[in-house]
């Protein structure tokens, strides 16, 4: 055990948020995991019992308790390393199917192997979402794609509205300090064919400020987008 579930039950109380015993027993499996795995593979500085509940999992699934995510929703997470936000989402919400899209092969052995021992069903996809969102089976196909401070905030709209269908959701979250990229990324999202629809800014319980940033799929993203990553960097959106 590396949780107490007395630790993790108050914290998440302060979010008014219950985990149930199964949820509790996924979620220090998965720390038992993260915990054991970041000795061959780099997937986080954040690994005391405490930092693990409340920055990685806590921070994963308060957002969403603020947003609503329809039954059932396919999800896609960009760029999401060791899983954040969308396996603790899983665990908390077992409705929802997900695919995991990573750059860096060792993170997606070691998202295999915990979907596998935590049953999370989850699609784990090896590669770069500029190339993955031109193929076929992932372009316009999600109700939601996330993103955990990945990138700048229109550099991550070009990521990942490609692969959300018209009248679904890029859910970006982000720290502290997020007004400035909100106001850079307005631009991007008109060009890819989404709409800023909720802000929404919270903290978690130790007081670190967080934000959501709610993006509507309202029109197709045009073929071209996204663009390589050196076009994105030489002219952003």
């Amino acid at each position: 055990m590396i949780i107490e579930k007395s630790m993790l039950d108050k914290l998440f109380a302060r979010a008014k948020l219950f985990v149930n015993d199964k949820q509790y027993q996924r979620l220090d499996n998965y720390a038992q995991m993260l915990i054991e795995w970041n000795k061959k593979v780099n997937l986080t500085a954040l690994l005391s019992p405490e930092d693990i509940s409340q920055k990685h999992f806590l921070d994963s699934i308060l957002p969403f308790s603020l947003f609503e995510i329809k039954k059932g929703a396919k999800l896609i997470d960009v760029g999401t390393g060791a899983g954040f936000p969308a396996c603790p989402l899983k665990i908390f919400r077992d409705d929802i199917q997900i695919t995991l899209l990573d750059s860096l092969n060792k993170r997606i052995k070691f998202l295999e192997t915990l979907s596998s021992e935590l049953d999370l069903h989850a699609e784990c996809i090896h590669g770069r979402a500029e190339d993955i969102a031109h193929k076929e089976g992932y372009r316009e196909v999600y109700d939601i794609a996330t993103a955990r401070a990945v990138a700048f905030l229109p550099v991550l709209c070009e990521y990942c509205l490609p692969f959300v269908k018209v009248g679904g959701y890029f859910v970006a979250l982000k720290g502290k300090n997020s007004e400035e990229e909100i106001s850079a990324s307005q631009n991007a999202v008109k060009i890819l064919g989404g709409k800023i629809d909720k802000i929404i800014d919270y903290s978690l319980p130790n007081g670190d400020k967080r934000a959501l940033i709610a993006i509507k799929k309202i029109s197709q993203t045009a073929s071209k987008y996204p663009r390589n990553k050196g076009q994105m960097t030489k002219k952003p959106l």
